[in-house]
């Protein structure tokens, strides 16, 4: 058993994340065109035809600019939360817009998607994982913090892509105004290297395989720092830069034969408390 993972484009300039298998895949956002979306994955030699979903984790541009398009053309239906759909503005063939409710996984083909809320400044941001039953990866981008549910998400994956939108340094002596970096370092923001790097050295699995590392800044980062710092501690983890630019290569994340034990499930009467 096998997960293919690719990046698309990760960046504020959209982002879009394929995860599948040998006969199913989901999209998680849709933030670059349609044509760009296909021209990508032919490259990369995904197929669309297989792609069953498309999950959106929140209404900001660069996470849906191409979900429309892509919607119609490839009748894939779009998972997404009513607040997001109507402060999106996004219209859609009513039969293709399929709501979900955070910790019951989705059944897609021979996949399971799982939602849960997140820190970030909309109107109700999700992340997901993805699993085929044996392998595990998690989208963790988007995030003013690393909440407890990002928390135990993160600590059973075998591959995750993983925010590193900012570095401290940069942002502190970059040109953008202050209400900016202080949203952008707020508790609803995104993820520093620093603060992405404590959650991966402090709560990844020992079978985490891949990090591929995302939704870095144009401005406030640079992707050599990144590499550097995170390669430093990374032990058995592959670390690959998601880039604004191009896709990544398809990684194949499987499971080891030996696997630590798992966390237990946060009690789901108190998820609210969480935060």
């Amino acid at each position: 058993m096998a997960l293919y993972i690719s990046s698309l484009n990760s960046g504020s300039n959209g982002n879009c994340y394929y995860i599948g298998n040998d006969s199913d895949a989901v999209l998680v956002d849709a933030g670059i065109s349609c044509r760009e979306t296909e021209k990508r994955m032919k490259r990369l030699g995904l197929n669309m035809r297989k792609v069953r979903a498309i999950f959106v984790t929140h209404e900001h541009a660069d996470h849906v600019h191409g979900l429309t398009q892509l919607v119609k053309k490839f009748n894939i239906p779009a998972y997404i939360t009513t607040p997001t759909l109507h402060e999106g503005k996004l219209k859609m063939a009513e039969h293709l817009i399929q709501p979900f409710a955070a910790y019951s996984p989705m059944a897609i083909g021979t996949l399971s998607v799982t939602a849960f809320p997140k820190l970030h400044d909309a109107c109700d941001p999700h992340s997901f994982t993805v699993t085929d039953g044996q392998v595990k990866v998690g989208v963790f981008t988007d995030i003013g913090t690393p909440c407890k549910h990002v928390i135990y998400h993160f600590q059973q994956c075998h591959a995750a892509f993983l925010e590193t939108n900012y570095d401290d340094e940069m942002l502190d002596n970059g040109r953008y105004p202050i209400h900016l970096k202080n949203r952008i370092r707020g508790e609803r923001g995104h993820l520093s290297n620093a603060q992405a790097l404590r959650l991966f050295t402090h709560h990844r699995p020992e079978y985490m395989s891949h990090l591929l590392l995302s939704h870095l800044s144009k401005h406030n980062n640079h992707p050599q720092i990144v590499e550097d710092l995170f390669r430093r501690n990374a032990r058995n983890t592959k670390i690959v830069i998601a880039t604004r630019y191009e896709e990544t290569p398809v990684f194949r994340i499987t499971k080891p034969i030996q696997l630590t034990e798992k966390k237990a499930q946060p009690d789901t009467a108190s998820q609210l408390a969480l935060f």
